[in-house]
């Protein structure tokens, strides 16, 4: 069988009225900015170069005779990724049409790319990027290592939400409350908004609130449309009218250095300055380390660490019903 009957019959074998195809010819329009002529081509290339990289072999397709397409040809992909092939031929081309993300999906699974690469598929499309959040908050044991080689300074993992997601003895001695709340309000932002101050005894409020806010807002555009992202701001939004009203100034920033002050009911007044490093982690993660202001700052948190202390504090207040059950560590 020769090229031009193989091309046949994957013409034939393609199904009709396919609902991938259908979805992305609805969805269709022309752009017309200049920055985005330039991502279709770098998609145009980009799926060329993924495309020739998988051989028929690797994907159950026979290799043919006078293949001269050093990996799979067009039609091939858009047979396995269930769309037309015309439709799959122009979006390779960089032409003015757009793609909804079951069928970027579909591409990307055929051409088998790994959480970089569908990433950068989503960016070049100017499609939201999809993230996993039942696999994208494990942590690796070197980042838990990491934590405890930093102790006695306090030290945790956040995500771009500000939930927390790991966290070393220092820090734990210093927020005993907080990490003792259940997985799924421990979340920077609810603590302090929706929970009583002994939780999160954040002592400058007037100037640290605004800038938590403003960073959870710079991070959300990236997030907008997904669930736990809308849920958590709602649910604040409905718990806290201060919570309303700073969201509603739509400012923006980003993760930094930042003095941190803290009024500890055994300690009393305990100064930071935090140090922020990111982890190459798809849910944004970030280390934080607060690094003691004095000497004093120091020999406090170095107590509490062989000293535990717990505050009295109402756990249950309103917003803060149990969700699921708190976790012995910070796995």
């Amino acid at each position: 069988m020769d090229t031009g009957n193989e091309c046949l019959l994957i013409l034939v074998l393609t199904p009709p009225g396919n609902v991938y195809e259908e979805a992305a010819v609805a969805a269709s329009t022309v752009r017309t900015s200049g920055g985005t002529t330039v991502k279709r081509d770098a998609l145009a290339s980009f799926l060329r170069s993924r495309r020739e990289r998988i051989t028929p072999a690797a994907v159950g397709l026979p290799p043919g005779i006078r293949r001269r397409t050093p990996g799979l040809r067009r039609e091939e992909v858009a047979l396995l990724a269930g769309v037309g092939v015309t439709w799959y031929t122009w979006l390779e081309q960089g032409r003015p049409i757009n793609a909804s993300v079951q069928v970027l999906d579909a591409i990307a699974s055929t051409l088998r790319l790994d959480a970089a690469e569908r990433e950068h598929l989503y960016r070049l499309a100017d499609l939201p990027e999809v993230v996993d959040h039942n696999t994208g908050e494990e942590l690796g044991p070197e980042v838990h290592q990491i934590l405890d080689h930093l102790s006695p300074m306090p030290a945790c993992v956040y995500n771009s939400r500000y939930d927390l997601l790991a966290w070393n003895d220092a820090y734990a001695a210093m927020l005993p409350t907080f990490v003792r709340q259940p997985v799924c309000r421990r979340n920077v932002v609810w603590q302090l908004f929706a929970m009583p101050p002994c939780c999160c005894p954040i002592l400058d409020r007037e100037e640290e609130l605004p800038q938590i806010v403003a960073t959870l807002r710079g991070a959300f555009v990236r997030h907008s449309g997904e669930p736990a992202w809308t849920g958590l701001v709602s649910q604040l939004s409905a718990e806290s009218s201060e919570f309303a009203r700073l969201w509603a100034r739509h400012d923006v920033a980003r993760p930094g250095s930042r003095t941190k002050i803290f009024d500890h009911q055994a300690m009393g007044i305990l100064k930071f300055v935090t140090t922020t490093m990111a982890l190459p982690a798809p849910q944004e993660a970030r280390v934080v380390v607060y690094t003691p202001m004095d000497e004093q700052a120091r020999e406090r948190v170095a107590w509490l660490i062989e000293h535990p202390f717990v505050p009295e504090c109402d756990v249950h207040a309103p917003g803060a019903s149990p969700c699921e059950p708190a976790e012995d560590d910070a796995a």
